[in-house]
């Protein structure tokens, strides 16, 4: 059975740790965030947090569950630092796609914490957030409820799907990823017009365009849908 979390007037330790730090669950997450960026999800376990936090691990359970109940608090982290200081223009295509961006940006600037997150559900606030505000775009751009909801559900998917790629890829070590950067400029710019001409036509703008996200262009192909829809609707 989950442990029950301390209340949050009661999660404050009485007395700073040895090096003079007060515990918070904002000053966890990012503890957590950097023993990820240095160590992997490998390295983030209670005890070794604990270690990093000058406090006995038992101490975290005051503020989550445990293990799993940190890393959707992560997750909602995240999404948070990609809303921070957005704002409504009242232009929907504008809106969506600047959310979008900013989501996958926040994932990819934390690529083992998204590898982690990005396939979860936390209900934490920040989440709920950026599903309220994209929900909202889209029924004041005039969308009904039902393709609202759709077109929601693939905006949702796709800016998290691309970004765990794009997360997955920046994780590898070095060697790994530049290694299979090097691959479209080697092995497929050698590939044969006989066998492939297709590829090998295609080979310097493949070596060119693959290294980088796709993301930016799936979203505009989304937005292009949408907006072809609303014009159908309204004409």
């Amino acid at each position: 059975m989950p442990k029950a979390v301390v209340p949050e007037e009661k999660r404050r330790r009485r007395r700073p740790t040895k090096s003079g730090t007060v515990l918070s669950e904002r000053l966890i997450v990012e503890t957590a965030l950097r023993m990820l960026r240095e160590h992997g999800s490998a390295g983030l376990t209670a005890r070794r947090l604990g270690l990093a936090l000058d406090a006995d691990p038992s101490t975290l359970y005051r503020y989550f569950r445990g293990m799993d109940d940190l890393t959707l608090a992560i997750g909602d982290a995240l999404i948070g630092e990609a809303l921070r200081g957005w704002e409504p223009t009242g232009q929907w295509r504008a809106d969506l796609r600047a959310v979008g961006l900013r989501i996958h940006e926040a994932y990819v600037a934390h690529p083992q914490a998204a590898v982690l997150t990005t396939s979860r559900v936390t209900g934490r606030a920040n989440e709920l957030a950026a599903d309220e505000a994209v929900l909202d775009i889209l029924r004041r751009a005039g969308f009904p409820l039902p393709d609202t909801v759709r077109i929601y559900h693939a905006f949702i998917d796709q800016t998290l799907a691309f970004a765990a790629l794009d997360a997955a890829s920046l994780a590898l070590p070095s060697e790994s990823l530049r290694a299979d950067e090097d691959m479209w400029r080697s092995t497929y710019a050698r590939v044969p017009r006989t066998t492939h001409p297709r590829i090998a036509e295609a080979a310097p703008l493949l070596a060119t365009r693959m290294v980088n996200s796709a993301y930016p262009t799936a979203l505009e192909m989304l937005l292009d849908s949408a907006a072809a829809e609303l014009e159908a609707l309204h004409g």
